[in-house]
């Protein structure tokens, strides 16, 4: 029986401690620069950083990013690292794209914001209903923002209120979402947040079609959202049969079902949904589709498309349009936001380079599996096979997870702290403990290999008894 996170991992707490010491004050050390700009930064922004994830992602100091060029970045010390965070899956184009990059110039300089359609909306549309079989698509700029709608339309369309979404998911800061459990019992996931949410939603576990039973028994439910993996608890499949349950037990409850692609579009040119032969009312995706450009987008049925109508009475109440879901925002859309979207979809993000970044990632996944096992350790990899596997995840256990709550029992948050460090330190920019790295369209099998071989080091050292 597993006693401690120590029994679990194999890894000396003595010997942890003493590098993620080491590694930290060697971090604080080689970036004056950054340490000195959050120090001037303090004076006018909280936490010294223009937005608070920035100081919250990882548990050294924040790093101040000079410029980036395909799968690598310089922050403003001069440190170069090798991108497999991808700014959270944002940056999967590569930095400066040069398609993306040219069509952003050009629109730029010809007006980039009008409050009016352009023809770019128009293929961008067509690009996603022939990628992902959703025949309506509108957009927003971000995924947060596309949820929030999503949410919205369920709740219009079945006069109900609760959503329900699955433990560990990660769907945006939109209130509707943002609630984990505690002791079982629903709460707010942050500060700031009004009670009522806690109330409006229930969680339940992931690859668990009777708690979704239960959960949707009382016939209240909106809308479930979900992606069709997890994503910010590691990298968790669906098990046989799980998504076929849901879809079955949502249409008996007359629950609306969205899926959020934005995290899980990496892994196959029409995302997972698709690959997994899903039929979701609404589909979500965002991050990458314009190449870090903000841009979010859902695509819906016709029955959900139909809700967005012109309202019947077309009178201004407090300044707002009576009988229309509310929905849309002024820079939505814009014409810079959907110049970039077309130029990464259909240039950039195109079949050949899902087939490149699914082999380069199997080579990651196969070479992270070796070094786990030479250096003798019980650890496995969750990635979704060779001709998908831009994405993937290690996990300090035999076998991968099944929800958000066997995950967290399986992570050592200290060692995935150190491990952060450690890689950065070496010239590796990872992810947090949530996601796990990600194969880029930039990167190529040398970028990989290099990636292993540091990860590798990493094992050797932690490995090593206290003082080696």
């Amino acid at each position: 029986m597993i006693r401690s996170i120590a029994d679990l991992t194999g890894i000396d707490p003595a010997r942890l401690r003493e590098l993620d010491e080491h590694e930290n004050a060697r971090f604080v050390a080689e970036r004056p620069r950054s340490m000195a700009n959050t120090e001037r930064a303090r004076r006018t922004m909280p936490r010294g950083v223009p937005m608070s994830w920035m100081d919250d992602l990882y548990e050294h100091p924040p790093v101040w990013a000079s410029q980036g060029t395909d799968a690598r970045f310089t922050d403003v010390d001069g440190h170069e690292y090798l991108d497999l965070y991808i700014a959270d899956m944002s940056a999967f184009c590569g930095h400066g794209a040069r398609p993306v990059v040219e069509a952003v110039a050009a629109r730029i300089g010809a007006g980039n914001q009008f409050l009016l359609a352009g023809e770019d909306a128009i293929v961008v549309a067509e690009h996603l209903v022939s990628r992902y079989g959703m025949p309506k698509w509108q957009f927003t700029l971000s995924a947060t923002q596309a949820n929030t709608e999503v949410i919205r339309l369920a709740r219009h369309a079945t006069g109900r209120e609760v959503v329900v979404v699955f433990d560990g998911k990660y769907h945006g800061h939109g209130d509707a979402t943002l609630v984990t459990l505690d002791d079982g019992t629903v709460v707010r996931e942050y500060d700031g947040l009004p009670a009522s949410v806690a109330g409006q939603a229930r969680i339940v576990p992931f690859n668990d079609p009777d708690a979704v039973a239960r959960a949707l028994a009382p016939l209240d439910v909106a809308v479930v959202l979900t992606e069709p993996a997890m994503t910010n608890a590691g990298f968790i499949l669906p098990e046989p049969g799980f998504h076929e349950a849901l879809r079955r037990l949502t249409r008996e409850a007359g629950t609306l079902l969205a899926i959020d692609e934005t995290h899980t579009l990496v892994c196959a040119y029409g995302g997972l949904a698709r690959e997994f032969g899903l039929k979701p009312d609404v589909l979500v995706v965002g991050k990458s589709i314009a190449a870090g450009v903000p841009l979010g987008a859902y695509g819906m049925t016709d029955d959900v498309a139909a809700l967005i109508h012109q309202p019947d009475v077309s009178y201004v109440v407090s300044g707002s349009v009576a009988g229309e879901v509310a929905t849309g925002g002024t820079l939505f859309a814009n014409a810079l936001s959907m110049s970039a979207g077309r130029a990464a979809l259909v240039e950039v993000l195109t079949p050949d380079a899902f087939q490149r970044t699914g082999t380069i990632g199997a080579r990651m996944a196969d070479g992270l599996r070796a070094a786990i096992a030479a250096a003798g350790l019980r650890w496995c990899v969750a990635q979704y096979g060779a001709q998908y596997g831009a994405h993937g995840c290690s996990f300090f256990a035999p076998t991968p997870p099944r929800n958000g709550a066997e995950s967290r029992d399986a992570d050592d948050p200290t060692l995935r702290a150190l491990t952060r460090v450690y890689l950065a330190n070496r010239g590796i920019w990872e992810s947090g403990w949530w996601l796990g790295p990600t194969v880029s369209v930039a990167h190529t099998a040398a970028d990989v290999d290099e990636y292993v071989a540091r990860f590798r080091d990493l094992l050797a050292d932690l490995t090593a008894p206290p003082g080696g």
